[in-house]
């Protein structure tokens, strides 16, 4: 079978709380609504996995086999998606919330009520000169809106993807088949958090932590699996 290689410009090892953990992330064909996680996973990851393994699966390939992507010609943004979007940061790493469409599906997601709250709770952190209160009170499903950008994988170049429903239930899908720990990640190149696992126990910080470099890249490695392993033990 195919070594597993870390991506370009990606450590295979990282050292998190006294222990070392290597991310081995899994390349696999374009994921769509036509598939469902636990078949892709026991295709492509079977053969690698191991006692103590943790798998760990990106939360846009989890959404778009939910239909969770959204064409742009699909989404019709209201007056208000367009009003707030003007006041949106526009952030080097990712589109955010910064354009009509990808506001518009907040909307839809979270409610008119808690996004206009969490703005306002955002002006008043401009004040002082703090960012992140907006999806702080917008909540994971506004944060975990992406747009479409250029080094996007077709089709979800011309896409907004929502987040993952049910993130715990698909973790816990995962482990039936393959009768490994499972998590559900949103990590990019700022920052990364753990959505759902398959177990309560799972140390969702230190799960955070060993991914915090974003080890299955964010352009298009179209390697949406990967495997926690700890090294030097034993």
């Amino acid at each position: 079978m195919p070594e597993l290689m870390p991506n370009d410009g990606k450590r295979e090892v990282i050292e998190v709380s006294g222990g070392s953990y290597t991310r081995l992330p899994v390349r696999t064909h374009v994921i769509t609504e036509n598939d469902n996680i636990p078949d892709v996973v026991e295709r492509y990851m079977k053969e690698y996995l191991t006692t103590g393994d943790v798998i760990f699966i990106s939360e846009k390939a989890v959404a778009c086999s939910q239909k969770r992507a959204i064409p742009l010609d699909q989404i019709s943004p209201t007056k208000l998606a367009r009003f707030l979007t003007r006041f949106v940061y526009k952030s080097p790493h990712g589109i955010g919330l910064s354009m009509p469409e990808t506001m518009e599906m907040a909307l839809r997601e979270c409610g008119a009520l808690r996004i206009l709250f969490a703005a306002f709770i955002s002006a008043i952190g401009k004040l002082f000169r703090r960012r992140g209160w907006f999806y702080i009170v917008a909540g994971y499903k506004a944060a975990s809106i992406d747009g479409p950008t250029p080094y996007t994988l077709p089709p979800y170049n011309t896409c907004v993807v929502l987040g993952p429903e049910s993130p715990d239930k698909v973790a816990a899908e995962v482990f039936e088949r393959v009768g490994v720990r499972t998590c559900i990640v949103d990590v990019n190149d700022i920052a990364g958090k753990i959505l759902g696992t398959s177990h309560k126990d799972m140390d969702r910080k230190l799960l955070a932590q060993i991914l915090g470099d974003n080890p299955l890249g964010q352009n298009d490695q179209q390697t949406p699996l990967g495997i926690i392993r700890r090294v030097g033990v034993g």
